[in-house]
């Protein structure tokens, strides 16, 4: 087992941000009350934070280790210091979370969907993140077919990709009937594997290629319904023997949240092949895995300066290609196809509009604006507050990501709006 740091050996500093939601209505938590320490040492308490009109804690910087040790892969020194988040909000389960990892000179963002009290007693969440899946030890990756057989009677076959809005992730091993099954949205459930099974100090193209194998795998279990042929009731499992570390609460990363934004909707193919690839993949270090991605070798041909397919078709082949899925669910309307900027006129423009004004009605630092179909200075102001509230590059510009942001967070106020 790898040798843990203390918490003296952290010269470099990590950024966390906490950001909480109700888990029923999916508005943001104001005032609520957030103690962080050092997991191990709960009398250690570090920071007191209030979360503003956005369920947002301020920034804060905390001690972390070298980042060289995250960066080598002869490294047996644990990369990441550990800190315990406690949260307390009136008319909510308190939530504690051990163990939320701070990697050095990137930004932790914890999350935390906090549940309503329903009764007179509250009951605290507990929450444990376990090891690192780079730095702890864990089952390797059965070897399967990268393609499923798709023509046998009665099987469950998606006729085309689809970018799925929910998963259901089976806590565990396949048969393992005491697991848990939690609902997760498809972009939440891609940045917490990611962030589970690859460090965010790696460069980009690393972290996106990694990225793309993570996705494509899990678009093949959504497409050919793997598991729900074999009679169990779920999409995908936290196993890394199986499919991917997945881990719930454990915090994410801005580098990684921004590539996910930026490229959820893609997947890998291959010619003549409809469903996405299942891109398995190994660490590199402590198993090896030939014809597979190792992540660890991916890091090092990022540093290279290789481009994310370059990366994937060392590993995969040449004849691998990054597709875009036909469908994405759970969205008002697709991306235009073009960014709206200032200046900018028109249907889609009226769309946004109203949508950033449902939701400046759950997160009042949003500007209020007139859903005149007319992409003013007031409406890029709004897009710019938005940007920064969900972690997105502050452009005013909606591009992309921005789009699908907005959408994705859109649906989830107006559901709760709609049922009440």
């Amino acid at each position: 087992m790898p040798t843990s740091n203390s918490i003296t050996d952290t010269p470099d500093k990590g950024q966390l941000q906490i950001n909480l939601t109700s888990e029923i209505t999916s508005s943001p938590i104001s005032d609520a009350n957030v103690s962080i320490s050092y997991t191990g040492v709960p009398d250690s308490q570090l920071e007191q934070l209030t979360t503003d009109s956005s369920g947002q804690t301020e920034t804060i910087e905390l001690d972390a280790p070298p980042l060289e040790y995250s960066l080598n892969p002869d490294n047996e020194i644990q990369p990441y210091s550990e800190y315990t988040i406690n949260v307390t909000a009136p008319g909510y389960e308190p939530v504690s979370i051990a163990g939320a990892e701070i990697l050095p000179t990137i930004k932790a963002l914890q999350n935390i969907q906090m549940r309503p009290v329903s009764t007179d007693e509250s009951t605290e969440e507990v929450f444990v993140i376990p090891a690192h899946t780079l730095y702890g030890t864990y089952p390797p990756k059965i070897p399967e077919d990268e393609i499923k057989p798709v023509t046998e009677t009665g099987e469950i076959v998606l006729s085309r990709v689809v970018v799925p809005e929910y998963i259901v992730v089976h806590d565990g091993s396949p048969r393992d009937t005491t697991a848990k099954n939690y609902y997760v949205k498809y972009k939440d459930y891609i940045k917490n594997v990611a962030s589970s099974e690859i460090y965010a100090t790696w460069p980009a193209n690393t972290i996106r290629a990694n990225v793309l194998a993570i996705m494509s795998f899990t678009l093949n279990r959504v497409y050919t319904e793997w598991y729900r042929n074999k009679g169990y009731d779920f999409t995908i499992t936290s196993s890394t023997a199986f499919d991917h570390k997945w881990i719930p609460e454990r915090n994410i990363y801005d580098t990684i949240s921004v590539i996910v934004d930026e490229l959820f909707s893609n997947y890998l193919s291959r010619p003549n092949v409809r469903q996405p690839i299942l891109t398995q993949y190994c660490d590199g270090r402590q198993v090896q895995c030939p014809n597979w991605m190792t992540q660890w070798g991916s890091k090092s041909l990022g540093d290279q300066g290789y481009t994310p397919i370059q990366i994937l078709r060392y590993y995969y082949g040449e004849n691998m290609y990054i597709n875009t899925a036909e469908a994405i669910s759970g969205i008002p309307a697709s991306w235009p196809g073009y960014n709206l900027t200032q200046g900018s006129t028109g249907d889609k423009v009226r769309q946004m509009q109203e949508q950033l004004a449902v939701i400046s009605g759950a997160y009042p630092a949003i500007p209020k604006i007139a859903a005149d179909g007319i992409y003013g200075p007031k409406t890029a102001e709004a897009v710019r507050v938005f940007q920064s509230v969900f972690g997105l590059p502050r452009t005013g510009v909606v591009d992309y990501p921005t789009w699908y942001k907005i959408s994705e967070i859109y649906v989830g106020v107006s559901r709760i709006a709609e049922l009440t």
